[in-house]
């Protein structure tokens, strides 16, 4: 009977040592299993995209030709060597530097305005950041009918501002239909740039401006002196993220001018959805997509690196 029981028990001896080990290394590992399951998922819808595109770009994947020949480089070429493809690249950064540059003065501006508290202040910043909550088709489709000829009201208040009539074509003439874009953009996404200075200034010590007042600094030089350093690596977080979103720029295009007249306002967004989903050149645009992406992941490593050499260690 004694023989019996041993094995038994030494089993349930080693069971509980068994569990024992386990949450060990469940506790020692517990963040890493909280996060595998949605790494996981990501990956799982994501590499499988990621990689079929990136086969589609080499081979004939065209609904007019049948087949899905491979083609090698030859759908990058077509891309790289497109008139409309460049000028659109050109455009997207033009376009993308003078609206994120805009914002980011314009932001700071009144990030510096609503630091202080003062009666009402509140009221004012909820007014200010209600562009953030509007879709870009609804921002496109408003300022298409203020800027609309003759309908808008755009150039009747110039009209009486400058004292003559303006006949100013906003959405088909250049370079006007440029500044529509840039003021749609700039009006939405402004406040953006608000939210995230404001949080850097309101972080910032009073001290160092308390220091700075007692030894005779003004008001400009603490700015140049204590604020712009301190809020430098945040302001370059705020430009990281609204390029990132500004050279997709696609939506306001579409409403306000449809790419047009002709391909002047063709960003390489819109090109790449010209070419994929309007001319069903399927190969061509994961090819120009793929291009466009290694192209904005090299201006990102650039200004992340930026961003890391400027913070302090």
């Amino acid at each position: 009977m004694m023989s019996d029981a041993s094995p038994a028990l030494s089993s349930t001896r080693r069971l509980p040592r068994r569990r024992a080990g386990f949450s060990e290394w469940s506790d020692r590992h517990f963040r890493w299993l909280l996060v595998i399951p949605a790494v996981l998922l990501i990956l799982s819808l994501s590499i499988y995209p990621l990689a079929f595109s990136l086969w589609v770009s080499f081979v004939n994947y065209d609904f007019q030709i049948p087949g899905h020949a491979f083609v090698g480089l030859k759908n990058f070429s077509m891309v790289v060597f497109d008139p409309v493809a460049q000028r659109s690249l050109v455009l997207t950064i033009l376009l993308s530097a003078a609206s994120v540059a805009i914002e980011l003065g314009l932001g700071l501006a009144l990030a510096l305005a609503m630091v202080r508290r003062f009666p009402g202040r509140g009221l004012v910043m909820s007014i200010l950041i209600i562009p953030l909550f509007i879709s870009p088709v609804i921002v496109g489709q408003a300022w298409t009918l203020l800027l609309q000829r003759p309908f808008g009201p755009t150039n009747y208040l110039l009209s009486q501002l400058l004292g003559q009539e303006v006949t100013i074509s906003w959405l088909t003439q250049a370079p006007w239909l440029y500044i529509a874009l840039i003021i749609a953009d700039v009006w939405q996404w402004t406040p953006f740039m608000f939210v995230i200075l404001l949080a850097g200034l309101t972080a910032i010590p009073p001290n160092l401006y308390e220091a700075a007042e007692l030894d005779g600094v003004g008001g400009w030089q603490a700015f140049r002196l204590i604020t712009l350093p301190q809020i430098a690596p945040i302001m370059m977080v705020a430009i990281i993220f609204r390029l990132l979103d500004a050279v997709r720029l696609f939506d306001t295009i579409f409403i306000m001018t449809g790419g047009g007249p002709g391909t002047k306002t063709y960003t390489s967004s819109y090109y790449l959805y010209t070419v994929g989903f309007t001319q069903f050149h399927l190969s061509q645009a994961t090819a120009g997509s793929w291009i466009f992406l290694i192209l904005i992941s090299v201006l990102v490593g650039l200004l992340v690196r930026r961003l890391v050499k400027s913070e302090p260690a």
